[in-house]
């Protein structure tokens, strides 16, 4: 290996492992944290397939490539590497050190940066610290990104302008790093709204439920999270379990604060009664759990599936007032439609 220089360009079909790509998108285009990166697992892979690029430019010199590769036989050089894949498949051991991305810190606390590129800068880097969490949610590790959440909430509370950047630059892929960070901004400003300057209601807590409440995916089944279509009851049913394995999570990890245990447990609930895990109806169902409820769906309807095109906001605003409207409080309601013009 090593003789293979330049740049060549392949399709989705013509990619293998062992390949440097580099993706010609903006990073809130596609669903991998960084834009260039070697192709180490299958996993990967799969998901480069389905990106919606057409073409991909290769580095040959950085790839890990038989001498004798050409772009003909790359399909038939993937099992070469598929051993080796394997064996890189172990996840990244991330650490309280080594969690929150440098560039995050950097960005939440420059104060001189415009709130475009801070806005930008912080989205990002917050995904790619879901990510890593996801990746390793131990103990440690959900402590330390309670801290930097509780520096994502506070600029969120604190500086209108980076926020409403942060709200507009949203990506619309439906990986839970993103839906996470997409739910923790949008519930954030929705409680600021609610909420105003009242002292009852720890901001901080609340910003680390909203960002945290789906965190029981990590044990529910790879093969549902990414199935492409409509779940099985049976899978419906599994699902329907990462409320109480979040909470467990949480609660094992000495993290489960009242907020995060209200967030975690009643974000799927509805005012109908048709939510889960315990079909609460809308007086039982707390504010905090109903907030973020309401940016679970609206993220989830403007996200981009392989099954469905992503809605609008306006869109997605539409079918939630002429379609779901028992499902959410109308007063609150009334403040997401205004919090997202």
């Amino acid at each position: 290996m090593g003789k293979l220089s330049g740049i060549v360009s392949q399709n989705a079909d013509q990619l293998c492992l062992g390949m440097y790509v580099k993706l010609p998108n903006s990073w809130l285009d596609h669903p991998f944290i960084r834009n260039e990166f070697l192709i180490k697992t299958p996993a990967q892979l799969e998901k480069l397939k389905r990106c919606k690029i057409e073409r991909f430019d290769i580095d040959l010199s950085r790839s890990q490539l038989p001498d004798d590769w050409s772009q003909s036989s790359s399909q038939a050089n993937e099992p070469e590497h598929q051993e080796a894949a394997e064996e890189d498949e172990v996840l990244p051991a991330w650490n309280p050190d080594t969690l929150v991305p440098e560039a995050l810190k950097e960005a939440l606390h420059d104060k001189k940066m415009d709130p475009q590129t801070r806005s930008s800068a912080v989205y990002l880097h917050s995904r790619e610290l879901m990510n890593r969490l996801l990746e390793t949610p131990t103990a440690e590790n959900l402590k330390a990104s309670k801290k930097a959440i509780t520096s994502i909430t506070d600029l969120i509370l604190h500086d209108p302008e980076t926020a409403s950047n942060m709200l507009r630059i949203t990506s619309h892929d439906f990986y839970t790093y993103t839906h996470s960070v997409n739910v923790g901004v949008t519930s954030i400003m929705l409680a600021k709204a609610m909420f105003g300057q009242s002292d009852r209601h720890d901001m901080h807590e609340l910003g680390a439920g909203f960002f945290l409440h789906d965190l029981g995916k990590v044990n529910i089944r790879p093969e549902v999270i990414n199935k492409p279509g409509k779940l099985t009851d049976e899978e419906m049913r599994h699902m329907r379990t990462h409320p109480f394995k979040g909470f467990k999570l949480l609660e094992k990890s000495g993290e489960l604060t009242e907020e995060s245990r209200i967030i975690v447990l009643q974000h799927h609930e509805r005012a109908d009664g048709t939510g889960y895990p315990k079909q609460l109806r809308n007086k039982d169902i707390h504010i905090y759990g109903k907030i973020c409820c309401m940016a679970d769906v609206f993220d989830a309807l403007t996200a981009e599936r392989s099954y469905k095109q992503a809605m609008t906001p306006y869109e997605a605003l539409v079918l939630m007032r002429d379609k779901m409207a028992d499902h959410f409080d109308k007063d609150l309601f009334e403040k997401f439609v205004h919090l997202m013009h």
